[in-house]
């Protein structure tokens, strides 16, 4: 067995791939972007720290190989789906109705429904749980440490890469939001953001048929 757990040669590769994984749009990006836009960087930090507990649930799984069998069950896997199809929708439509408030940032301090709506959404996003289980395998050498050790250094690298990439998200979309609220239209631009959330839905809906 090699001395490192995780063969090098597939380390920059396996970064490369998780970058571009995360910097495509997909259900967490869009979400994260309308939160911090209606409420701020407080609130699109917390809904970040719930993405990234939700990764790191599915992570585990693999670690387990619980995911191979969720992506590997029609009926799991369907149920799964649609659940995270009509959460996303459940989101557009408690957006659409926040559109009224007047300023980002409204978000209290102690206010964890954030952090609760990202960890959700993404433990109900069947594309993280397939990620781990067609993705990750590959990166894996039979002649290095166990299954479990390199799934877990892969896995928190790729933690690592989605909390950056998401932060930037939040602390873009949030400046975009002070200024939509300056502006006369900034109801019209949350509405077209929760129609923004409600189309992802559909498009999750889409993809992972």
């Amino acid at each position: 067995m090699d001395a490192f757990p995780v063969e090098p040669s597939v380390i920059l590769p396996f970064l490369l791939a998780v970058s571009l994984i995360e910097l495509t749009p997909g259900p967490n990006m869009g979400y994260l972007a309308a939160l911090s836009a209606s409420e701020g960087r407080v609130a699109g930090f917390k809904a970040v720290l719930g993405v990234t507990a939700g990764l790191a649930f599915y992570m585990l799984l693999a670690v387990f190989g619980v995911a191979e069998l969720i992506a590997a069950a029609p009926l799991v896997y369907g149920a799964l789906r649609w659940a995270g199809v009509l959460y996303l929708l459940y989101l557009a439509w408690e957006a659409w109705r926040g559109a009224v408030e007047t300023s980002p940032g409204h978000a209290r301090d102690v206010d964890h429904q954030p952090f609760w709506r990202g960890l959700i959404a993404n433990v109900l996003n069947p594309k993280a749980a397939v990620f781990y289980v067609t993705l990750l395998p590959g990166f894996i050498a039979d002649d290095h440490a166990a299954f479990w050790l390199q799934a877990l250094i892969l896995g928190s690298a790729h933690l690592v890469i989605a909390f950056v990439v998401h932060g930037l998200i939040v602390l873009g979309a949030a400046r975009a939001g002070q200024v939509i609220a300056a502006t006369s239209n900034a109801s019209t631009a949350r509405r077209a953001l929760a129609l923004a959330i409600a189309a992802i839905a559909l498009w999750l809906a889409w993809e992972t048929r």
